[in-house]
């Protein structure tokens, strides 16, 4: 008999050589029919795997938060698919089929690109082979009898080319398909029951464009049809909620293949939009006593060099351009400008704390296809704050960027506390050469952080290696209306800039001591921020940050004049108003602005013009009557000042 240790701290005693699936039957029969592998000692092995010595066991299963459970699922789901193309495609080439965090892909080399019809086909056959109940065995072989299975198959014989030699090489088999892999697997192909083929697309073996482009499919599988529909249904409301798509409906943004990828040009309500945002959390600073600059969008490799930015960041910077004597780049962050402008004069302990702010241009180095509309792109601008504090100072400031942070995003944006969710990301120290080589001070820096939380009463979970290269941060994560998780505001922990930049003040006692640094950023950059508000609203921003907020709708020519006259005096209270004088029907006029997402519509005719009133109707609430002129304008006055 071995012992086996469960998640729950629970011990089983098992036979010697009873399998993974075996366990989970001894717990509950309902256990073993969900099973989909297990985790023995921290690896991943099949559900069919068998046990030989004492060990810690994780048995998992297509659960929400189960991970790897799901993608063993997946990952049998491809091995499906790519066993259905095979059958009608049998000339097909196969490349690679992971699992990914929402179902698979399988990569083929086919003759020509697949079409819906094929799709449709590929998809009847995985049913087929559902229904089938094949059972699937995995098995291993030497190097050259590998290379010798796979001889028709140039992809795998590439992957196994590139394993070391006399390595045993791992396949699975099910019926007439095998397929190189590592697994895990799954019993049977009946174990699936539902599957649904989402979309295909080209894409070149190995993510380089030197190679052969090939076609992927995408698809997802689950246990139960209901949770494929309540799936397919979030996918709907997904695109619905995709910011590119709501950008180009409301004009908001644009890009350019002569601009080039990654780099979004403003159309004048998306600029209005940002304008709005960025003078927003300007004004919140200054009240908090930030001082804000600007710094070149350039520097001298030599800055990041002394900051360590160079050491550490600098395959995600834009290539080193050369002028005159200097070495010149496009700067990635604000903050080693910062630390220069704070040694620019001496400071005194009583100047402390000095908060630096800017909204600056950064540029990253992202790949072309891993840009994605206003949320990842080359060229963006950080709201982005250097504190410069004394260590006594370190918890008071901390304390007050996490309750600016509550103020933006639940006063003012309407967002629920239990969304939020805070991360303490510490440094990986299995893997340190990734960040400032300084022990000591990633154990204070991590310390005091933790310690703030908890004396703050913040519930916290700590993930190892999230945290900047140079210290440790809070990052808080914001659950979106689609589910996922989002890294918007930012506070981070720096002993380490202050050192490299011999940062001082002059101390009560007369000699120099050296200052930390708290990096923060509250709506980090602009235009993530507004990717993410696009999403968050499907469009329809509040008030105070709608671009358009009233649109005027005259029913006649004869109204036109009043209709003017209605918008000087909007315009003189700071409302961001506008007449449409097409001759159009009213009607008409009315879904127009409702598919701009405006706000308020006033509709003005003749009962209007002679009582000075406006009919008034709420993209959100519908037609709310009329009122006389002067109350509307106090009415979204008041709304735009506190922000309803």
């Amino acid at each position: 008999m071995i012992k086996v240790t469960l998640k729950d701290g629970n011990v089983l005693e098992v036979e010697k050589g009873k399998n993974i699936l075996d366990v989970a039957k001894q717990i509950s029969e309902g256990l073993a029919r969900v099973a989909t592998c297990g985790e023995i000692d921290g690896k991943i092995r099949d559900i069919r795997y068998q046990l030989q010595e004492d060990c810690n066991l994780v048995i998992h299963t297509f659960r929400e938060e189960d991970l790897e459970g799901k993608k063993a699922y997946w990952h049998t789901t491809s091995h499906i698919m790519a066993q259905a193309v095979k059958r009608l495609f049998p000339d097909v080439k196969f490349a690679i089929g992971p699992s990914i965090d929402n179902g698979f892909y399988y990569d083929f080399d086919v003759e020509k690109p697949f079409t819906d019809e094929d799709k449709a086909n590929i998809e009847q056959e995985m049913k087929k082979i559902i229904r089938e109940n094949i059972g699937i065995e995995r098995f291993s072989l030497p190097k050259q009898e590998a290379l010798e299975l796979m001889k028709d198959q140039p992809y795998k014989q590439e992957l196994i080319n590139e394993l070391p030699d006399g390595e045993e090489i791992s396949f699975y088999k099910q019926g007439d398909f095998t397929d190189l892999c590592a697994g895990p697997h799954l019993e049977s192909t009946g174990k699936v029951k539902v599957v649904k083929i989402l979309s295909s697309s080209g894409a070149y073996w190995r993510g380089s464009e030197k190679n052969k482009m090939l076609q992927r499919i995408y698809g997802i599988s689950f246990p139960k049809a209901s949770e494929l529909e309540e799936y397919m249904q979030k996918l709907e409301e997904a695109k619905l909620r995709d910011h590119r798509k709501i950008g180009k409906d409301l004009k908001l943004f644009m890009t350019h293949k002569l601009v080039g990828a990654g780099l979004p040009m403003y159309l004048p309500d998306g600029a209005t939009i940002r304008r709005i945002l960025e003078r927003y959390i300007q004004d919140k600073e200054l009240k908090l006593g930030y001082s804000h600059v600007y710094t070149p969008s350039l520097a001298t490799t030599d800055l990041y060099k002394t900051s360590g930015h160079w050491d550490h960041y600098k395959d995600d910077m834009f290539p080193i351009m050369k002028m005159d004597n200097e070495e010149l780049v496009l700067r990635p962050m604000n903050c080693p400008h910062h630390m220069l402008i704070y040694k620019s004069e001496l400071r005194s302990y009583r100047d402390l704390p000095i908060k630096i702010g800017e909204l600056a241009h950064d540029f990253r180095y992202e790949n072309s296809g891993a840009v994605c509309g206003l949320e990842r792109v080359r060229q963006m601008c950080q709201n982005d704050a250097h504190l410069f504090v004394r260590p006594d100072q370190i918890k008071e400031e901390v304390g007050k960027v996490i309750k600016l942070i509550f103020e933006v995003y639940m006063n003012d944006f309407g967002f629920e506390r239990d969304r939020f969710q805070f991360r303490l990301s510490l440094r990986d120290k299995n893997n340190k050469e990734k960040y400032i080589d300084n022990d000591e001070m990633w154990e204070t820096a991590e310390s005091q952080l933790r310690e703030i939380l908890k004396e703050l009463n913040i519930e916290f979970y700590e993930a190892e290696g999230e945290a900047a290269f140079y210290g440790p941060k809070i990052d808080i994560q914001i659950k979106t209306a689609l589910g996922h998780d989002v890294t918007i505001p930012t506070c981070q922990l720096d002993f380490a800039l202050p050192e490299r930049f011999e940062l001082t003040y002059i101390g009560e006692d007369g000699n120099e001591h050296r200052p930390v640094v708290i990096h923060r950023a509250i709506l980090g950059s602009s235009d993530r921020f507004i990717s993410f508000l696009l999403e968050e609203t499907k469009g329809v921003l509040p008030l105070w940050v709608a671009p358009k907020q009233v649109r005027i709708l005259p029913i006649t020519d004869n109204q036109h004049e009043y209709a003017n006259k209605l918008k000087d005096e909007l315009l003189k209270e700071g409302i961001r108003v506008e007449v449409d004088l097409r001759n159009e029907k009213t009607g008409y006029k009315i879904r127009e602005a409702e598919l701009s997402k405006i706000p308020y519509m006033l509709v003005v005719g003749q009962r209007e013009v002679d009582s000075d009133s406006v009919s008034v109707r709420s993209y959100k609430e519908g037609d709310l009557g009329s009122i006389s002129a002067e109350e509307f304008k106090n009415k979204i006055l008041d709304e735009i000042n506190n922000k309803i």
